[in-house]
């Protein structure tokens, strides 16, 4: 657990195993989305596409395993992330979190953490921020 924090701590990198047309499957009936432009082919081609690519939320997902991998859930105040660029079959993604501030915020002690996901050619799919409860 990381709960010894400065700004310009990091936590470890999470990386996932290449984005899968199972993971896609097992995702969208987790889920509930159904989107075929995550699943078909035929519909991501008739889109303009080469191939289908992952839903938005599963690198969210990802991301918010860092975090609860790192912290317990109960210590999280704010998530919050923007989609950046897609996360095509196949691609690798890396989540990362830093510190970039410790505050105190109704006797808490919190760290506010920059969020990114990235791929492996440096793409930044997702980025976010998180609120962390120290103590």
């Amino acid at each position: 657990m990381a709960l010894d924090m400065q700004p310009g701590s990091r936590l470890d990198d999470l990386t996932v195993p290449p984005i899968s047309r199972t993971t896609l499957a097992l995702f969208a009936g987790a889920s509930g989305d159904h989107n075929p432009i995550h699943i078909d082919l035929d519909v991501a081609r008739s889109a303009g596409l080469d191939d289908v690519f992952a839903h938005g939320m599963l690198s969210m997902a990802y991301l918010a395993r860092l975090l609860t991998d790192n912290f317990p859930l109960e210590r999280l105040r704010s998530y919050k992330v923007r989609f950046a660029a897609v996360t095509p079959i196949h691609g690798r993604p890396t989540c990362r979190a830093e510190v970039t501030a410790v505050d105190d915020v109704d006797g808490e002690r919190v760290a506010t953490l920059d969020l990114t996901v990235a791929l492996a050619d440096g793409t930044v799919t997702l980025t976010g921020e998180a609120e962390i409860a120290l103590d």
